[in-house]
């Protein structure tokens, strides 16, 4: 896709980013949350987290009112192996019921005015063009076989990515949760986890849509084996992410780089935007600065990848829906937190004086 203005994203990896977002702006935020009439940092996170959009908007009043989340889908050739319950099929009709507002996502995304697009970014099967069609390859290869990817495929999911979050901000949308889909992604995501935080398969693999005690054992084995067989511990991040990853985690990475380049606030989702998340930052140091956590999904990477970002989830509720879900949940909250910050009285304006901040 040919977008104006857009950058290479092999450049911007060569460069590195050029700065972080105002930060003075950041502190003016968290000023005028003082003066809000309510004890001070009564509204906990919300006022960091608020203040953190606000700056990376460049917006000394925080908005919400045009938002979106992009579902990334795409297929995963590791299903060959049996690690999960259902077939590739199953991506290509949940893909089209993203499209069609009809899954979790388009339901809660609804309540608050947030427009949902589900993105072709791999699809194995085919789909209409109702889910945004980008194919990169219809489905990754089988890892254990030969690594997932070429790396000209990793580049040109991770480009849709970040040319996607410029599109989107060119349409004007102000912040952008970020979401997938794709059946295989939690096996993708786990064996990606464990080689870049050095950890086990057993200790970062989890039952994913639902497999049984014996399903998790054999999905772990077969997450050992490519790690053993790959050489994958001691290897970069790109080669991580060309040998056991998956499209979608590819072109979510991208995008979370186009939110710290193009300036959009990024929402997380569960554990595979948060590998997604990880495997940006390890490519282009700081992006962290430009993402807003939201929930702490049961898989058990999300944890360990979430402290290693310094990314603390708010929401946690031992959810596992992916889509965007949690992203949206998020945007929720921040929209109500945002409107305490707008619109609620200051202390001038109730005719009380205003709590001071002491220093020892």
């Amino acid at each position: 896709m040919q977008i104006n203005g857009s950058k290479d994203i092999k450049e911007i990896m060569k460069q590195g980013l050029s700065g972080t977002y105002d930060r003075d702006l950041y502190d003016r935020i968290r000023q005028n949350w003082d003066k809000v009439a309510k004890p001070l940092d009564s509204m906990g996170r919300f006022e960091d987290l608020t203040a953190k959009v606000g700056a990376i908007q460049g917006r000394i009043d925080p908005t919400f009112e045009k938002s979106a989340i992009l579902v990334f889908c795409a297929d995963n050739g590791i299903v060959e192996e049996h690690v999960s319950q259902s077939g590739q099929e199953v991506t290509a009709i949940c893909a089209e019921n993203i499209a069609a507002g009809k899954t979790a996502v388009g339901v809660m995304a609804a309540m608050i005015r947030a427009d949902v697009t589900a993105v072709n970014v791999g699809i194995a099967n085919t789909v209409s063009d109702a889910v945004l069609p980008v194919c990169v390859r219809k489905g990754t290869r089988n890892f254990l076989q030969e690594p997932a990817m070429t790396e000209a495929e990793v580049y040109q999911a991770m480009q849709t990515g970040m040319d996607l979050v410029l599109a989107w901000k060119q349409k004007g949308y102000q912040i952008l949760g970020i979401g997938e889909m794709g059946i295989g992604n939690t096996t993708t995501s786990a064996a990606m986890a464990a080689a870049m935080l050095g950890l086990s398969a057993d200790t970062v693999t989890g039952k994913g849509a639902g497999l049984d005690e014996q399903g998790l054992t054999h999905k772990k084995e077969v997450i050992k084996q490519a790690l053993l067989q790959h050489g994958l511990q001691e290897a970069d991040t790109l080669t991580i992410l060309q040998t056991v990853g998956g499209l979608d985690i590819a072109a979510m990475t991208g995008a979370i780089i186009g939110g710290a380049v193009y300036h959009m606030p990024i929402v997380l989702d569960g554990v595979i935007s948060l590998v997604a998340a990880l495997t940006a930052e390890r490519l282009l140091p700081n992006v962290r600065d430009f993402l807003i956590p939201s929930h702490k999904s049961k898989e058990p990477a999300a944890e360990k990848i979430s402290e290693k970002l310094r990314l603390d989830p708010v929401i946690d509720a031992k959810m596992a829906v992916g889509e965007g879900t949690g992203a949206v949940m998020m945007l929720t909250l921040l929209k109500q937190a945002a409107l305490v910050y707008q619109s609620c009285n200051s202390f001038e304006a109730a005719g009380v004086g205003q709590y001071e901040r002491y220093t020892e």
